[in-house]
């Protein structure tokens, strides 16, 4: 938002427009670190937009950190990071109430001293190489926005947003998420290697004395506002059914399921997918400058939406077929 704007009630079309222009304002500011990505940058703006959170996976080296903290900076946020471990315990996450003396009276009471999840941008690097227990406290707040200690329950300021990475290489001690859990996670983003002319620039501006200097593009006040606003575009109901229809799909037992879908998958998405399908669209569409989704908003983000939310079986497996392949051949058959 301009600073003429900041602060004040404006309408919603005015409002559209300030966002498409702070959007475009911090794509340029996260392109002076980060070469390319330009998609992957879309949907985690997306996502943050509309509530949600996004796991990231790609190989080391892809700059997933390095995206995730110049995002923060640019937004102006409170950012941690989590270093997930075999030996992480959920308190290490959450927070843990120390005995604190107090010298006027010689008593001595129970303090919560917050964990590193009090934040706006929270990083989960490595969140499959933790066990189930330490993963159910971070999945917990995610879903209920609130920490609860010793009987005592601590809201997390708004916004929240959790970025989970994992490396698909290394399966040896890892713990991977679950269903129930992936489901929590509006979008599954994959991250590709660079083109050749993107690596060398990213080489050129690594190895010299070059540092880029960011600037702030949006606060947490400014965020929260836009957020309200992705909750009042409007949606055609063709549009809705459209998710909706696209989601059914995917569900082996439902009468309109292809045939394709009936042999390879064991499960299908459930409502939440239909859920983000909308929100991701009004979300794209209003970063665009349009004041409605189309048809093709949801086509866009329905990869990322739907390809955590399938199980493949093991007719997928012995046929070479990935749960992205699979979103893919649903969408040309549409």
């Amino acid at each position: 938002m301009t600073e003429k704007t900041r602060g004040k009630n404006i309408p919603d079309t005015e409002a559209v427009a300030e966002l498409k222009k702070d959007f475009d304002r911090i794509r340029s500011e996260v392109g002076k670190v980060i070469v390319g990505q330009t998609e992957v940058v879309e949907h985690l703006l997306i996502g943050m937009l509309a509530r949600g959170h996004c796991l990231l996976v790609g190989v080391p080296g892809l700059a997933k950190t390095l995206l995730i903290k110049t995002l923060s900076n640019v937004l102006d946020l409170r950012f941690s990071r989590i270093q997930f471990t075999p030996d992480l315990m959920p308190s290490d996450i959450t927070g843990t109430e120390i005995i604190e003396d107090d010298r006027a009276t010689g008593s001595k009471s129970f303090k919560f001293v917050k964990g590193p999840i009090f934040a706006n941008i929270l990083l989960a690097d490595e969140i499959n190489r933790t066990p189930p227990k330490t993963q159910a406290a971070l999945l917990e707040a995610m879903q209920e926005h609130h920490v609860t200690a010793a009987g005592e329950k601590y809201v997390l300021e708004e916004p929240f947003f959790v970025l989970a990475t994992q490396n698909p290489i290394e399966q040896e001690g890892t713990y991977p998420l679950p269903e129930a859990q992936l489901d929590r996670f509006m979008f599954n983003l994959w991250l590709d290697y660079p083109s050749g002319e993107e690596e060398v620039e990213i080489v050129k501006a690594t190895t010299s004395m070059q540092v880029p200097q960011l600037g702030h593009v949006l606060g947490r006040k400014e965020i929260l506002s836009y957020q309200d606003l992705v909750r009042r575009v409007p949606v055609a109901d063709n549009v809705i059914s459209y998710a909706v229809n696209v989601v059914m799909k995917t569900r082996p037992r439902h009468p309109a399921a292809p045939e394709f879908i009936r042999n390879w998958l064991s499960w299908g998405a459930g409502p939440r997918a239909s859920q983000y399908l909308i929100l991701g669209a009004k979300t794209r569409a209003i970063l665009d400058g349009r004041f409605t989704p189309e048809i093709e908003d949801v086509r866009a983000v329905v990869g990322p939406v739907l390809r955590h939310r399938i199980v493949p079986n093991f007719n997928a497996e012995a046929d070479g077929v990935s749960a992205i392949q699979i979103v893919e051949r649903l969408l040309q058959a549409d």
